[in-house]
C-alpha cells in the first residue's frame, strides 16, 4: 500500500533526511522509514512537504509535465500593483528562461499561519503585502526570484497546496498519512 505523508516543514529544514553541515533535516522530524520528498522546498521556505514510498507518484507529483498546481503564500516588501500581478499571467523572464503562466492577487494574512521563528525584518517605511500565488512548475526558487524581478523581495513563504493536498491545520513539524 502506497504512503503519502503530509509534512509542514518547518523554516529553516533541509528537504533531506541524510546529515548536511550541521542543518535540521526532514529526520528530526518524520520517523517513517523508506520515503522520500516529491519536489523540493527552500531551506528558508515553510509549508506542505509531500513524501511517498512510491517512485511513481513521486514523479508524477514533482514533474512539471504532469501540471499539478502549487499554491504559495508569499510575503512580499512593498505593494504589488494590478499591473504587476498581472506580469505573472504573461511568465516573468529569468535567467533560466520565461516561466510558464502563472497567476498572483492579493490576499489577507492568511488566518491559519504560525508566528516564524525568527520573525520576518520590518520596516517602518516600507508596506509589506501577502500574495497568493499559483504555479504549475518549480524552478529553483521561483517564487522568490519572480517576485524579486518584478522589485518585491518576499520576506516569507509557505506552501500552502500541491495538487489536490492542502497544508490545512498541520503545525510546524507535524505530518500526517493519507
Amino acid at each position: 500500500m502506497t504512503k503519502l505523508v503530509l509534512f509542514n516543514k518547518p523554516y529553516k529544514v533541509l528537504c533531506q533526511f541524510s546529515p548536511h553541515e550541521n542543518k535540521t533535516t526532514l529526520k528530526e522530524y518524520i520517523p517513517i522509514e523508506n520515503i522520500y520528498p516529491a519536489g523540493r522546498l527552500d531551506y528558508d521556505s515553510e509549508g506542505l512537504l509531500l513524501l511517498t514510498d512510491n517512485g511513481k507518484l513521486q514523479h508524477k507529483l514533482s514533474d512539471p509535465r504532469y501540471n499539478k498546481k502549487k499554491i504559495y503564500w508569499a510575503q512580499v516588501e512593498g505593494a504589488p500593483a494590478p499591473e504587476d500581478l498581472h506580469a505573472f499571467t504573461r511568465g516573468i523572464e529569468l535567467k533560466d528562461g520565461l516561466t510558464r503562466p502563472a497567476k498572483a492577487k492579493i490576499i489577507s494574512e492568511p488566518a491559519q499561519i504560525w508566528p516564524r521563528n525568527p520573525p520576518i525584518r520590518v520596516r517602518k517605511n516600507i508596506p509589506d503585502t501577502w500574495l497568493e500565488i499559483e504555479l504549475y512548475e518549480g524552478k529553483n526558487r521561483q517564487v522568490r526570484r519572480m517576485c524579486a524581478t518584478l522589485g518585491f523581495p518576499v520576506l516569507r513563504l509557505i506552501r500552502a497546496q500541491i495538487d489536490k493536498h492542502h497544508l490545512g491545520n498541520l503545525q510546524p513539524g507535524e505530518f500526517k498519512i493519507t
